[in-house]
């Protein structure tokens, strides 16, 4: 009985696995972008602090409510004194410009975190995009290597089947047509995971089980950079002086320190205002009946009233000021740290994409075309009995390392010009004209 359970169970899973199968979109890399600018779930978290810091600004501008005063004298004590019935209102004085500045200050300062957040997230898209391609491409590379060492069995075989070569040489080839077979498993779990961090960084709720996949295959190459939006390595970078000033001035971190400061600045002064009396005043309405008039008439008339309060005298607003002036400090201090760590991040991402362009010319000028010719030689002098398998086998997995190397070094071409662009926060950021 329990074998039938289990049999059961198992054709339940074989005719239901394919109801719960993610299918996949494929999108490019600008619809990515676009999806993402319109949809992405931290974005639009982030927009809602721009109507947050809009209302506070209606906040920060406020008129104090007035108050509704009545008083009643009773007994005989309430004899011959009037009634009265009327508004109170405090006025704060210096306090309601400052505080409205304050808010604007914030709302500033959250626009520009927002424009970051968004900046940042299509960054996210591009790189986990990348990602997703160049793993597809290694996946596809590894394949190829494995159609190729299948070649290379059925050589075997045939030599073999001749008397030309003994079975170790069949068995040989097996194992490293076997070998390649774990690298590709493990390939393909490297794409699906990568398909997974495209869709995090899509970050787009979805009301169907879809997954997002990038619409190509294998990274672009030669004149197709430009569809990943990436510039052709053969391309000048320019000199790090030239591009250091004006990338600094662009970056949203160092704007959003500089307006903190601002808004601490700000702060400080609303903070001090408090040091300022605020003047309520009172007005209303008197009257006594006719019994407790003395005159036996019923008498009417008005009251009027002023008065200081909040007089900073039992309490004069030093801790907060001391924190206040601190807070500016703070903020230049922190001011400080992120333009000084901004230029070494620069100046690092410079380095690293200087590095990985020449290291991909490196690739297609020599490596490649030698690589290839150096495959197809071994491959013809096995077959007409010049070399043995163990060579050949030797100069597959070294041009292997080759190719997958140069999808490495492809892909942190990729890479680095993503990291560059976050540096100088410039995504028309622009090379100069080809190399002559």
């Amino acid at each position: 009985m329990r074998r039938v359970w289990i049999l059961l169970g198992l054709i339940f899973c074989m005719t239901t696995s394919g109801a719960f199968a993610q299918g996949y979109k494929k999108i490019s890399l600008d619809d990515a972008i676009k999806m993402g600018a319109s949809n992405n779930l931290d974005i639009k978290n982030a927009k809602l602090d721009v109507e947050i810091a809009k209302n506070n600004i209606k906040a920060a501008n406020r008129l104090q409510n007035p108050s509704i005063n009545t008083f009643f004298n009773l007994g005989n004590a309430g004899h011959g004194n009037p009634q009265e019935i009327g508004l109170s209102q405090t006025i704060e004085i210096l306090k309601r410009d400052p505080r409205k500045k304050l808010a604007k200050s914030n709302l500033d300062l959250t626009n520009q975190n927002v424009e970051f957040t968004k900046f940042d997230r299509r960054m996210d898209i591009r790189e986990s995009y990348v990602d997703l391609v160049a793993s597809k491409t290694i996946l596809i590379a590894l394949e190829e290597q494995h159609k190729l060492l299948q070649e290379l069995l059925n050589i075997a075989q045939k030599r073999f089947d001749a008397g030309a070569s003994p079975e170790m040489e069949v068995i040989q080839a097996k194992i490293a047509m076997n070998q390649m077979v774990t690298q590709i498993n493990t390939a393909k779990v490297n794409v699906k995971t990568a398909r997974f961090e495209f869709n995090k960084a899509l970050n787009i709720k979805l009301d169907s089980p879809v997954l997002y996949d990038a619409q190509e295959e294998v990274l672009p190459q030669d004149v197709s950079f430009i569809e990943l939006f990436t510039p052709s390595p053969n391309k000048t970078l320019p000199a790090f002086s030239e591009i250091s000033e004006l990338a600094l001035n662009n970056r949203y971190d160092i704007k959003i320190a500089k307006q903190q400061i601002d808004v601490s600045q700000k702060n400080l002064t609303l903070v001090l205002r408090q040091l300022v009396p605020d003047v309520a005043v009172q007005g209303g309405y008197l009257y006594q009946g006719s019994q407790s008039s003395g005159t036996g008439q019923f008498l009417n008339g008005a009251y009027v009233g002023a008065s200081l309060v909040n007089i900073p005298l039992l309490y004069s607003y030093r801790p907060e000021i001391k924190n206040a002036k601190l807070q500016i400090e703070q903020s230049q201090l922190n001011y400080n740290s992120v333009h000084n760590k901004a230029t070494q991040t620069l100046d690092e991402a410079y380095e690293s994409f200087a590095t990985a362009q020449m290291n991909l010319n490196f690739y297609n000028d020599n490596l490649l075309k030698d690589s290839s010719e150096m495959i197809r030689l071994s491959k013809r002098s096995y077959q007409v009995g010049k070399a043995n398998l163990t060579t050949l086998i030797v100069m597959q997995q070294y041009y292997r390392s080759i190719v997958v190397g140069y999808t490495q070094a492809l892909t942190n071409y990729y890479d680095c010009w993503i990291d560059f662009l976050r540096e100088v926060n410039n995504e028309e950021f622009m090379l100069h004209e080809e190399k002559p």
